[in-house]
């Protein structure tokens, strides 16, 4: 008989102990060869003074056992508490996130009979680095940063996904229309490496109109990556319309670890109650089942949770007014089917993939031992934000315009990305957040940081507040800025 795998167990909060007790008893039933080790993470770790919502020796487990089945947590909002799921994900170096959505008509109801798409989300970078200031009394930022290793990492994973589990097309979605540089970047990324798969099709759709067909036809997607943020929100969308929300399990798969949980939240209003579909955080344990080499016990437990379905045993969720028996009624229906396979679905039958580290590529994500690209960086200027409530655009233009010196000249001042001088439109409205661009004059190139620090002493010595400053970097004579809308 083979050892048993160590696995790092949270029961979470909200419905999460009641749908982790019913997936946890499923799994024993089934044979699957696990040793949890339960640790207590999330909202009483955060009230216990943990602001990340995880206490010292939860990570010592997690780093031990590398394998992590996560009930859904919740984040106490407001006073600086960090998201649980991000820092772990970021952590753990968990890039990687695998959401299938299938839809299982006839049985339960959707408008979407042949779904059958996977959303791989990038779970490190993007928005959801969480660097955020407050910059005036009216201003905040939150910075996007998208990164060429880390881009490459998920859109490989998501080729790779592809060709394993033998599916045809992956297809990226971004808004490079818009946000040229960082959603570019991914753009790019994603059409350099789909030529290394020149066996799957690729395609590429503008998040807002690929979000629109996810909703409308489904089945014309199959592998499906993008960005973090439009990958949380996408992967909901898909989930919730292939009948219910509550049934999508969630791999994060990183280099070393690996995490599973279900994609719905810890839905407080309904704890305790004993009503909650089990499916979601199932599945999740599934994929895990899969990943760690069990695939035989994985698809006994689906193909009984499919069986369960086709016998009309369903939560109320997604009951949709028949009757309906709660979480542990479901579970135990799914533990006396784990011998018979459904009829009306397909059976399900898992087989053994490749370990990861002997997939086709590999990236060190020591960025010192990358090979260090050919770039020339020159510098071409500096933005410079003020905070101002007291002079109007043109006031501001003309006190910098005599501030500039001999190094640079006042290209542009806009106020949340629009020109507003030079010949700024009155009819623009602003707010107490100025980006001011000061670009190097002729003879002056490329200028040097000594320049730029003489530049912010003439612009304090004028009493103007400058908050923040952004150099303009060109990369091998590309401009790697954007433009002010109207510059």
């Amino acid at each position: 008989m083979s050892q048993k795998r160590p696995i790092t167990i949270a029961r979470g909060d909200g419905i999460g102990p009641e749908i982790m007790d019913a997936t946890i008893k499923i799994l024993e039933h089934a044979g699957a060869m696990i040793e949890p080790e339960y640790i207590e993470i999330g909202k009483e770790a955060y009230l216990a003074g943990h602001s990340s919502g995880i206490p010292e020796e939860a990570w010592d487990s997690l780093r031990k056992t590398k394998l992590f089945l996560k009930g859904p947590i919740t984040t106490p909002q407001g006073e600086g508490y960090k998201s649980l799921n991000v820092t772990i994900r970021k952590t753990l170096g968990l890039y990687a996130n695998v959401r299938p959505n299938v839809s299982y008509a006839p049985l339960l109801q959707t408008r979407h009979d042949d779904m059958d798409m996977v959303v791989v989300r990038e779970n490190e970078e993007d928005l959801y680095a969480g660097i955020e200031h407050q910059q005036t009394p009216e201003v905040t930022q939150c910075l996007k940063l998208i990164t060429r290793p880390g881009t490459e990492k998920i859109v490989r994973y998501a080729f790779e996904y592809a060709r394993k589990h033998n599916r045809k097309k992956v297809t990226c979605f971004t808004k490079d229309n818009i946000m040229k540089l960082t959603d570019g970047l991914f753009h790019k990324v994603f059409d350099e490496i789909a030529q290394e798969y020149p066996d799957i099709e690729n395609e590429h759709w503008i998040i807002d109109i690929g979000m629109a067909k996810i909703a409308d036809t489904p089945e014309d997607f199959d592998v499906v990556v993008m960005p973090n943020l439009y990958g949380d929100i996408a992967s909901d969308v898909a989930a919730q319309i292939t009948g219910s929300v509550g049934l999508g399990g969630s791999a994060n798969i990183g280099d070393q670890c690996a995490m599973f949980e279900a994609v719905h939240g810890s839905a407080p209003d309904i704890a305790g109650k004993g009503i909650a579909n089990p499916s979601g955080l199932l599945h999740g344990a599934i994929m895990m089942l899969v990943h760690i080499g069990q695939p035989e016990v994985a698809g006994r437990i689906h193909n009984a949770w499919l069986k369960t379905l086709e016998d009309g045993v369903y939560t109320g969720d997604i009951a949709k007014g028949e009757p309906h028996v709660g979480t542990t009624e479901f579970a135990e229906a799914v533990i006396e089917r784990l011998d018979q396979k459904p009829t009306t679905f397909t059976p399900v039958e898992y087989t053994h993939t490749e370990p990861q580290e002997e997939t086709t590529y590999e990236l060190d994500p020591l960025v010192k031992d990358r090979p260090k690209p050919n770039v020339n960086r020159t510098l071409d200027g500096v933005d410079v934000f003020l905070f101002n409530n007291e002079l109007t655009a043109d006031e501001i233009g003309q006190k910098l315009e005599e501030l500039a010196g001999p190094e640079f000249s006042l290209a542009v001042i806009t106020n949340r990305g629009v020109k507003v001088y030079p010949n700024g439109f009155p009819e623009t409205f602003t707010t107490d957040h100025w980006r001011c661009r000061f670009e190097a004059n002729e003879g002056q190139k490329p200028i040097t940081n000594v320049a730029i620090l003489n530049l912010l002493n003439r612009i304090q010595q004028a009493e103007l507040d400058f908050i923040k400053t952004e150099h303009l970097y060109r990369f091998n004579n590309e401009r790697g800025y954007s433009l002010g809308q109207g510059q």
